[in-house]
């Protein structure tokens, strides 16, 4: 008797796509233009909403670059109060970087669009640029007040101005988390710039 021939079953078929293959090759597409406004419904005129974004905008450029600045100076340190201000600068590097995504997210939060690239901040920001290359330490510490009174300028008419127009939550911001957080820094920087000597003599 003959056999029967064994039945031959053909392979799944493949797709002609592979599903975990990442679709990386896209057109780039701008959703919402800079400088442009969308609506949400917190109950704030738009006109309120926008100058607080330009506002805003501008204390970010500032305060990303004092927070570079910080790290700049924080790993080119130098001098016998290495220590105490290599520690000190990183530490108000970390503040000023939680402050940066406060801004942000406020500016989002508005309906606006946030700066966010260092070539973007390198256009908008009102704080001197350094040199590339290492300066003393009385130079470091001078820069960073000079910064600092920049941006609690700026953030004391900011909030001026979105107290005038209604915009309460910008206000309260400004000044719990830029106008408070930049006074305390300034106070710490600026006791290191003080002659008073360690040591003294009695005689």
């Amino acid at each position: 008797m003959a056999k029967k021939s064994a039945t031959k079953t053909q392979p799944d078929m493949i797709p002609s796509t592979d599903e975990a293959q990442p679709q990386f090759r896209v057109d780039y597409r701008e959703i919402q233009a800079f400088g442009t406004l969308k609506h949400l419904p917190i109950a704030l005129e738009g006109n309120a909403r926008t100058q607080s974004v330009s506002l805003l905008n501008q204390l970010l450029a500032d305060t990303m670059t004092i927070r570079d600045l910080y790290k700049k100076h924080h790993w080119q340190m130098t001098g016998a109060t290495f220590y105490q201000l290599h520690l000190l600068l990183d530490k108000h590097y970390e503040e000023q970087a939680e402050v940066v995504d406060t801004i942000a997210e406020r500016i989002m939060m508005l309906g606006g669009v946030s700066i966010a690239m260092a070539p973007d901040v390198a256009e908008l920001t009102t704080i001197p640029r350094p040199p590339k290359g290492r300066e003393d330490v009385p130079t470091q510490l001078s820069r960073l007040l000079q910064a600092h009174e920049l941006i609690l300028k700026e953030a004391r008419d900011a909030a001026d101005a979105a107290d005038e127009a209604g915009d309460d939550g910008t206000n309260d911001m400004i000044v719990a988390s830029i106008i408070r957080m930049n006074e305390s820094q300034v106070w710490f920087i600026a006791e290191h710039l003080s002659e008073t000597v360690l040591t003294r003599s009695d005689a």
